[in-house]
């Protein structure tokens, strides 16, 4: 009896890891087809939501409409549960990025039920489009995201002694046009004339505030100039420091191992450089290259 109910558990573990690979991983066909499936799922969701909005479109089909949104809704239900089943750590999942999608995806209906008014947030399932990172192979791009990150959170000193030079800056410049205009021409109060200031150096120009005066127009077309120049700066800063990440990035290789320390995800693919589920960095094994010398000494 005790050896019948050992049999029962192995079978079930087993079933659950396969379930896993299968849900969160895309590197089987069953893998892949259910990503497939999810992706259509979702798509036909979004574009039902978008043609009830159309009154007779809605008016003819709306009855069909809510019964394929009723089918969808329970397909990521169960889907959202059997994520929870077969994963080790049940709240790295539920907490993660794309568990808190999944979870809003089907939230947003039920609340929508509740309280009519938020119907829209059922466009929150569109967010899960982001899956298809999965399905074609393109978790590169999930490693080159995280590099622009960290570089932009090292260039976020810099950047952010930029923004208080620049608010600094059109505080100023919008005073003065407020004092050269003298206060009229849309230029009614000195923050109406900073907000003219933002959009006139950022080289957006909504065009309804212009100055008139002589003075005033040739204040604008140096801000307009100089516009051109900051919003170069920026992108200096970020650039210089998502060089220097790559330049760090060639430094080491890498080696995938076990489970992911954040979800407790299995590592289905050993050339991942994050995981599929949380997004987090997997644990490595870090050596570096001959000739090298590691960045972190």
């Amino acid at each position: 009896m005790a050896e019948k109910k050992i049999d029962n558990f192995t079978t079930l573990q087993a079933f659950k890891r396969w379930l896993a690979i299968i849900v969160f991983g895309s590197n089987t066909k069953l893998g892949r087809a259910f990503d497939m499936a999810l992706l259509w799922t979702i798509i036909i969701s979004i574009v039902i939501f978008i043609l009830e909005s159309v009154p007779w479109i809605n008016k003819a089909y709306g009855y069909y409409f809510k019964i394929m949104e009723w089918i969808i809704i329970f397909l990521f239900t169960i889907e959202y549960l059997v994520r929870i089943w077969v994963i080790k750590k049940k709240a790295g999942y539920i907490f993660s990025f794309f568990g808190i999608v999944d979870f809003l995806s089907i939230a947003s209906f039920y609340l929508s039920l509740l309280f009519p008014g938020y119907g829209s947030l059922v466009m929150l399932r569109a967010i899960r489009l982001l899956r298809i990172f999965r399905i074609y192979q393109l978790t590169h791009y999930l490693s080159e995201s995280a590099i622009l990150g960290k570089a932009m959170i090292r260039s976020l000193k810099r950047i952010t002694v930029f923004l208080s030079v620049l608010t600094v800056l059109v505080i100023i410049l919008g005073t003065i046009m407020y004092v050269v205009e003298s206060g009229k021409n849309g230029f009614n109060s000195i923050p109406h004339s900073i907000y003219w200031a933002i959009v006139t150096i950022t080289t957006v120009g909504y065009g309804d505030v212009t100055p008139v005066t002589a003075l005033g127009k040739l204040i604008s077309s140096v801000i307009m100039m100089l516009g051109y120049a900051i919003i170069a700066i920026p992108t200096g800063i970020v650039t210089a420091e998502l060089t220097k990440e790559r330049e760090e990035q060639k430094f080491h290789h890498q080696k995938r191992v076990g489970e992911c320390s954040s979800c407790g995800l299995d590592i289905y693919d050993p050339n991942a450089n994050y995981c599929r589920n949380c997004g987090k960095p997997l644990p490595i094994e870090k050596t570096v290259l001959p000739g090298r010398q590691s960045a972190d000494e």
